[in-house]
Order: C-alpha cells, then structure tokens, then sequence
C-alpha cells in the first residue's frame, strides 16, 4: 500500500465539559448536547459519573464498575469514616481511570466527549475544605485530558435550590440539614469555579433567568463558533 493509498486517522475528538454548582442543570444540558451531536452526524459519547463501560473489554469495564460503587455506591457511614484525604484519592483514581480507559480513545477515534460531572466541582469542594491543601488537590487531577472547551453554567445557589428541591448531605458540605446550609456551601463553592473560570477561560453562561432551550441554544451556538461543531 502505497501512501498516497494509506487509510488517514480520523481527526481528533473533542472534548466539552460541562461545569457548575449543584442544581445547575449540568445534566440536562450535557445529555442535550449529546443527543444533539450525534443527530447531527457528529459521533460523541456522554460520559458521567456512572460512565462505565470500556469498548470491547468487559474485564475491564467491571473493574471500573468496581471503583464506581466504591466511590459513588457507598454506605454514608462508611464515607464519613474514610476521611477528606482518602476520598479525595479515591476520586482521582476514578477520574484517571475514566480519563485513560474511556474518553482518550474515544477522542483518538474520533469520536467527541461529552463530560458531565467533571473534576472542577471536586476542586471547587475542597478549596473550601481546610483540612487538605489546595495544591494537592491541583496536582492529583493535574494529569487529565484538557477539555477543548468547559461550559461553566453560572447560578446563585438560592435559585439551584429552588429548581432542585432536595439535595443531599454532601451537598452541604456536611454542614446541616437546612435549605440555608446548602445555599451557603453552594455559594461558596460557586466563588471557587468562578476563581477557576478566570484562570481558565471557560465559556460562562449566567443561567439564572434562562429556560433549559435557552441555555442549549447559547451552548449550541458556543460549539458552532469556538469548535465549529454545528449542531
């Protein structure tokens, strides 16, 4: 076979995560954006934070399964018991897993990602921790693929919370029960991603008064300007 003949690899995938509080709609609109994507001949996978499956290889996507439950499965008593530094190592051995096993060969073949649930709330969450260095935090997560583009949707926690109606004890921090405990938890982990958004870059999309059409339009509109990936 000659060179002129030689099959050309598929031009790289891209990577776009989306980013922001808890209430924010990440979800909803990463499951748009996939859907949207492949509707429109665009090949892309959405990967979550229950995204286990490794093309091909069922041993391997049971072990992934396995660190899942361990991290995302697990008994609250026993989480609480582990400790902050323990389930911050916990969490970047799940994300380097699903980085190395899922979404670098998907974006090898060609194939875009779409990532919901990324690292930068974790980062977030444990800038406000004070038992554990900021830095090392940094450094544990340093080593993953770096998103083509991170939309990052802007919202106070007041409004998270009306729109999400419940929310857990993590999602206080462990701090209480009470609506007012998740809104200052979530504020301040609000002021975190928006010190990262600086750093970073991040396309920000203030969602406070935009329906879920809305803020897939501006995303969509995002993805066709900065990626050119018309959807």
């Amino acid at each position: 076979m000659t060179a002129a003949t030689q099959p050309t690899a598929p031009a790289r995938g891209r990577e776009i995560t989306v980013t922001g509080i808890d209430g924010a709609g990440k979800s909803t609109l990463s499951a748009r954006l996939h859907q949207a994507l492949n509707d429109a001949g665009h090949p892309a996978i959405l990967v979550g934070k229950h995204s286990t499956e490794v093309p091909m290889d069922p041993e391997l996507s049971a072990y992934v399964d396995r660190l899942n439950e361990l991290v995302y499965r697990r008994d609250a008593r026993v989480a609480q018991s582990c400790g902050d530094h323990y389930w911050l190592l916990a969490m970047a051995s799940w994300y380097t897993l699903q980085d190395t096993l899922v979404i670098q060969p998907a974006l090898a073949a060609g194939t875009h990602v779409i990532l919901d649930n990324a690292h930068h709330k974790i980062l977030a969450r444990y800038a406000v921790n004070a038992n554990v260095s900021t830095r090392l935090a940094e450094q544990v997560f340093a080593h993953l693929t770096e998103p083509d583009l991170v939309v990052f949707l802007r919202i106070g926690a007041r409004e998270a919370l009306r729109r999400k109606g419940s929310f857990t004890s993590l999602e206080t921090g462990h701090s209480g029960g009470g609506d007012g405990d998740f809104i200052r938890y979530q504020d301040t982990v609000l002021a975190q991603l928006r010190e990262q958004e600086q750093r970073g870059g991040w396309l920000c999309l203030d969602v406070t008064d935009m329906d879920r059409d809305a803020v897939f339009k501006s995303a969509s509109e995002a993805l066709a300007d900065l990626l050119q990936l018309t959807i």
